[in-house]
């Protein structure tokens, strides 16, 4: 009877945890299924939610004014997602789709840092709701009444956006934009309008979760990465701008997550399985099997092939003379660092981070761009290659160089399994697969003690002799990155290069004339998580010890950044936006305690002056006239 009704009560903790994550996700796939923006700052709203919340009730008081407070809090976050689209995202609807998703990170560096200066770094817990303080007996066991309310809420907002999408002019003009949005702004649609309505509702349900949350879990500022992730998971898993599909989803991995912890340690087999260690992956595993057996999700449809093609990619230039001599320049002015700023011995330890980020950044673009693969999990490899290098130097004691030649192949063969599932789906399916993938990787690390040190991760990575010095170590660094850039600079100038942007460009013509799509991506995929893994072999080094943060989502949004910021659609981008990128991290995060913030704003103003990243913007400017006069 007690086995029972602990299960009992678990099942009733996943659905109150349902009903919190359907609240995120449904404003979410509302915003995604409409514009098609991966609103990485949907998280922060959710953050924002819980910290106007504690503030509304403290204002207005704890008595009836608490429930009201409460939807304060909600209408107030929405307005802030209205404000954000009309002044931020509708300035760059034209922009790729991929630099909405950097604006949206950089708000999330600014949101995370307003919350800091208006609330301090303490965690917040608020009172409990008035009337719902107790608890309820069920089986013999006392469980929240709050939670129990919960558990209502999230039907009940189901069927109110149920009502509102069906029985609404503006719940019709919604589903159509999700299912054809080209065809609903060739009948005369307001088109801006429609996206700022469906943000600010989206935002709004956002800020409702979180003001929901706050009897039960303190504000803190980690809430909107965490958010973020379970429900991007919860979106894809339900189906793409299926409400329903994210009520289901929300349930499913709820429950499951319950389920483990209920099983807690079970012994298989004389095999001691922790299934409560579990809850940190398990929602990636659930988006993993469900991408590969039906890809549009649950109860999602198919996506409508668009109307309009993106724009046709400029042919890779063969470097001309002025490239070959800036190139020249800068590896003379990399050769001759360490001896001009021998009197700043930080400057040698600050490029060899400038390096490492450039190969990192390099080898994701190599399938981002030429490949037309987008990827939200490329740390996965990073941080493969980081832990290969360190356990095969802890167990073997093998030279550094051997390491730094096996340790590649670490990431290699992890790339070979995540690109076999992962190329066989497109577009944001196939990143959110491999943010799957790379959350798996990090779960196992994380927790795996006896072999990759778990959260404490691996010291004592250091160099020989001969490397200790840091401007021996940056020699290395620089040969071997400068030899990585090269290499991947090569392939994409072989005939593989050029089988790689036809399957970018049209998979049907590639195939037509004999290319094997499927294996060239495979191939891409591999080769990308290799060089990844050298950069992270580089870093163990450079660090002298590696934790699961290299594995982690941050650092895949890291490279996605840099690779953004520098511009997709050049062959300098990702090497112009690892530098910028480090460089301004570094300055900044000294300068003030508000670096995330001055960090964000600066994104944000370089996304608005130059959406085609800061190095097609000064390809642009150089090579633009020439072409213009050319084509007369």
């Amino acid at each position: 009877m007690d086995a029972l009704a602990s299960f009992v009560a678990q099942l009733l903790n996943g659905l109150a945890g349902a009903s919190s994550l359907f609240l995120v996700a449904a404003g979410l796939s509302l915003i995604f299924g409409v514009t098609r923006i991966v609103n990485f700052a949907h998280g922060s709203f959710y953050m924002v939610g819980i910290y106007v919340a504690y503030s509304a009730v403290a204002w207005i008081g704890e008595g009836p004014g608490y429930w009201p407070a409460l939807l304060v809090a909600a209408v107030a976050v929405g307005i802030v997602g209205a404000l954000v689209e009309i002044l931020l995202l509708r300035r760059i609807y034209h922009a790729p789709e991929l630099f909405q998703l950097l604006a949206t990170f950089a708000l999330v560096l600014v949101i995370k840092d307003a919350a800091l200066w208006l609330w301090g770094p303490e965690e917040l817990l608020g009172p409990r709701a008035p009337g719902l303080r107790g608890s309820v007996a069920i089986l013999g066991r006392q469980f929240p009444a709050y939670d129990l309310f919960l558990i209502v809420v999230g039907p009940l907002v189901l069927g109110l956006l149920w009502l509102l999408l069906t029985r609404t002019r503006f719940g019709t003009l919604v589903r159509a934009a999700t299912q054809d949005r080209e065809m609903v702004g060739a009948l005369g649609v307001n088109q801006a309008w429609l996206f700022t309505a469906v943000f600010a509702l989206g935002a709004m349900l956002a800020g409702l979760g979180g003001a929901l949350q706050l009897p039960r879990e303190p504000a803190t500022l980690e809430l909107d990465l965490h958010t973020i992730g379970a429900a991007f998971v919860v979106v894809v898993v339900g189906g793409m701008g299926s409400i329903p599909g994210a009520y289901v989803a929300a349930l499913l991995i709820a429950e499951l997550k319950a389920i483990c912890i209920w099983l807690g340690v079970v012994e298989i087999a004389g095999v001691a399985i922790s299934f409560s260690k579990l809850t940190l992956v398990v929602e990636f595993v659930v988006m993993a099997v469900v991408l590969v057996v039906r890809p549009w999700g649950l109860l999602g449809r198919p996506q409508a092939a668009p109307r309009q093609g993106g724009a046709i990619e400029a042919p890779l230039r063969a470097p001309d003379s002025l490239a070959k001599a800036a190139t020249a320049a800068l590896v003379l002015a990399l050769v001759a660092l360490p001896a001009i700023s021998s009197q700043s011995p930080y400057v040698v330890v600050l490029a060899v981070d400038i390096l490492i980020a450039v190969l990192f950044a390099t080898s994701l673009h190599f399938i981002m761009g030429p490949a037309g693969m987008h990827s939200f999990g490329h740390a996965a490899y990073f941080g493969l290659g980081a832990y290969g290098a360190a356990i095969l130097l802890k167990a073997t004691g093998a030279p550094m160089l051997a390491v730094l030649a096996a340790a590649p192949l670490v990431a290699a063969a992890g790339a070979v399994v995540v690109g076999w599932f992962s190329v066989r789906l497109s577009g944001v399916y196939l990143a959110m697969l491999t943010l799957a993938f790379a959350q798996i990787a990090w779960a196992i690390v994380y927790q795996w003690d006896a072999f990759t040190g778990g959260s404490n991760g691996l010291t004592g990575v250091w160099p020989p002799e001969w490397l200790a010095d840091k401007r021996a170590y940056y020699a290395l660094t620089l040969a071997l990155v400068l030899a990585g850039v090269f290499v991947l600079r090569r392939i994409l100038h072989a005939p593989f290069g050029y089988a790689m942007r036809a399957a970018r460009d049209s998979v049907l013509r590639a195939d037509a004339i004999g290319i094997d799509v499927k294996r060239v991506q495979w191939v891409a995929f591999v080769i990308a998580g290799l060089f990844a893994g050298l950069a992270g072999a580089l870093f163990a080094f450079s660090k002298g010890s590696i934790s699961p943060e290299s594995l982690h989502v941050g650092k895949s949004v890291d490279g996605l950044v840099m690779v953004l910021l520098g511009g997709i659609q050049t062959l300098a981008g990702p090497v112009v936006g690892a530098a910028l990128f480090t460089w301004l991290h570094d300055t900044v995060a000294r300068s003030t305690e508000y670096w995330r913030a001055m960090l964000g704003g600066i994104i944000l103003i370089l996304v608005l002056l130059f959406p085609q990243g800061v190095a097609g913007f000064a390809r642009q400017v150089v090579y633009g006239r020439r072409d213009a006069r050319s084509e007369r």
